[in-house]
């Protein structure tokens, strides 16, 4: 399993201190509950860690033209038409998926196209799950453009332990599905704002694979 760039600081830095730790309490008192007690939650933690930053590899073959995958794993908690005052200021379709912590938390490009805009926006730090997280939590906004001009709106959102959002697509840049187009840490979500005429290939609660499940066509 590839664990992903942006867990290794931490990864090792968690090591380090559960391995000193446990260290200390077995030279302290090797036999007792408390030693076994804090070695099984050392372990747990490290585990659900790695679990956390793991870094599937995936590729999706023979998509149809107009396909828009998954942007991350997790479950699909909101699919209704909306207006997006931040960019386009009309109707929408928006379709969010929410990522607990037990979800890789990498994120995909959603379609084909070009980025013509990428920027953050600071903000609160609601659980993601809130519909209010779209539009006041901290985020970071991608705008992709297809080759016939159709638009798609991407919003990475901070959660309420998520302090950290990672985009790796400047504007200008061409993408593709296939790539990894950032991670959030922790708990958080993903939204996107797509044309009305977009034709829904997932229902609400569903649990969805980044760059594997088709939620949408274009």
């Amino acid at each position: 399993m590839k664990i992903h760039k942006e867990g290794n600081n931490l990864i090792l830095c968690t090591f380090t201190i559960l391995l000193l730790l446990n260290c200390i309490l077995y030279g302290i008192a090797s036999h007792s509950l408390l030693f076994y007690f804090v070695l099984l939650l050392s372990i747990c933690i490290f585990f659900l860690l790695i679990n956390f930053f793991r870094c599937p590899a995936r590729t999706l073959h023979d998509y149809p033209e107009g396909t828009v995958v998954a942007p991350a794993d997790g479950t699909v908690v909101v699919i209704e038409e909306v207006m997006e005052n931040d960019y386009f200021h009309d109707k929408r379709l928006q379709i969010s998926i929410f990522m607990s912590i037990f979800n890789a938390h990498v994120n995909w490009v959603p379609c084909d196209g070009k980025i013509i805009h990428s920027s953050h926006q600071n903000g609160r730090f609601w659980a993601a799950y809130l519909p209010k997280s779209s539009i006041e939590n901290e985020r970071s906004n991608i705008i992709i453009e297809r080759d016939n001009g159709e638009q798609i709106l991407v919003r990475q959102i901070a959660g309420a332990i998520a302090k950290r959002v990672s985009t790796y697509f400047k504007t200008g840049q061409n993408c593709c599905i296939n790539k990894q187009l950032g991670f959030i840490k922790f708990g958080s979500r993903v939204d996107l704002f797509l044309p009305l005429h977009a034709k829904v290939e997932v229902e609400l609660g569903a649990t969805v694979k980044g760059n594997q499940t088709i939620i949408a066509l274009l």
